[in-house]
């Protein structure tokens, strides 16, 4: 089995788009489970016509820790309030104790390290949801969101992964499809982490070539082969050829480039993929599955 992540390096590129119109295309040639790894922005289920109510098995799920201070056990040492990053230990003057702040607190244990008495502890809490169900287009889908007001949007998005994987497994998927979450944070890290390649969307702007390139750092450092998109390269056709002359320079493969099309906000407000109904766009989308078929192949 074949694991393809789709990500971009800033959002609103069109990589949600490109991953359900990849996925629908996908899943007639091959068996396919996709899954959604933006847990704190999940949008592919829509892109695909499915709304919160299409999933009746959500669970909720505990993948954080947040530290918790045992006020009797505590001396005032301070250590803890010295130790935090994150500013979610604040200290009272007039009890001479620290006051954590769970919103704040990412639960790396910092604090319970430093602390001399073993006045904290950390405690498991419930930071999101996870849930799959069948799409109308023949295929499983995965998907979770991460709980306002917590972290660990990374560890929700492996947790996807482990079970959309499991399932692929069984069912002897041969393409396991990933829409990652955009920039370079811990989900998409999660994501790329254990992939077969990686499909980069970008969009002809300075900022969508600058983000790219460090989304594509990312990529690299985990020794992950890849290909780009240009998504509205007829937007600003001067940069898109320096983007593409970055390309050559640095021996980096152009998977595709995908016109801007008012059609794609239609088929986004009807949540049905462009790839359905319109078969210029079909083509498109069938060409760009070829070019990474051939590199999967290699």
């Amino acid at each position: 089995m074949k694991i393809i992540t789709v990500l971009s390096g800033k959002g609103g590129t069109g990589k949600t788009t490109v991953s359900s119109n990849l996925a629908i295309l996908l899943s007639k040639r091959k068996k396919i489970v996709a899954a959604d790894c933006d847990a704190d922005a999940p949008n592919l289920a829509l892109a695909l016509g499915l709304e919160d109510k299409n999933f009746s098995n959500w669970e909720e799920v505990e993948t954080n820790e947040k530290a918790v201070l045992d006020k009797k056990k505590c001396i005032g040492c301070k250590k803890c309030y010295d130790v935090c990053n994150f500013g979610a230990v604040e200290w009272d003057n007039l009890k001479k104790q620290p006051i954590f702040n769970s919103l704040l607190c990412e639960g790396c244990g910092a604090c319970q390290l430093v602390c001399p008495q073993n006045a904290i502890k950390l405690v498991k809490v419930k930071n999101g949801k996870i849930a799959d169900t069948e799409t109308p287009y023949g295929f499983r889908i995965f998907t979770g969101q991460l709980k306002v007001g917590t972290t660990g949007s990374g560890k929700i998005v492996s947790l996807i992964k482990e079970r959309a994987f499991l399932l692929a497994k069984q069912r002897q998927a041969e393409v396991m499809l990933l829409d990652s979450a955009a920039g370079i944070g811990c989900p998409v890290i999660a994501s790329v982490q254990g992939s077969d390649f990686v499909v980069a969307v970008t969009e002809p702007t300075p900022s969508g070539l600058n983000d790219l390139k460090r989304a594509l750092k990312t990529v690299e450092h985990f020794r992950i082969p890849y290909g780009v998109i240009i998504n509205k390269y007829d937007l600003n056709k001067k940069f898109t050829e320096q983007i593409e002359n970055f390309f050559l320079k640095n021996d980096i493969l152009l998977l595709g480039k995908i016109k801007f099309d008012k059609q794609f906000v239609d088929s986004l407000v009807n949540m049905e993929p462009i790839s359905i109904k319109n078969k210029k766009h079909r083509i498109i989308f069938e060409e760009i599955i070829s070019n990474i078929e051939e590199q999967l192949s290699r």
